[in-house]
């Protein structure tokens, strides 16, 4: 396999990885308790989806 043969200056390198960031989760608000959970997903808070009680939330003594 071929190495390069020159080397690439600072500003072509850092143009490359212009566009490596990274992202906020987009988070959604539950209908049920108002809180913010990922979409598609199950609030974790109040254990509702598609305002629905799918899950049992227990909470720690």
């Amino acid at each position: 396999m071929a190495n390069p043969t020159h080397r690439h200056t600072r500003a072509r390198r850092d143009r490359r990885r212009a566009h490596w960031k990274g992202q906020y989760p987009q988070l959604s608000t539950c209908p049920e308790c108002g809180e913010p959970r990922l979409p598609h997903r199950v609030c974790l808070s109040c254990g509702s989806y598609n305002q629905r009680k799918v899950l049992e939330i227990v909470e720690k003594d």
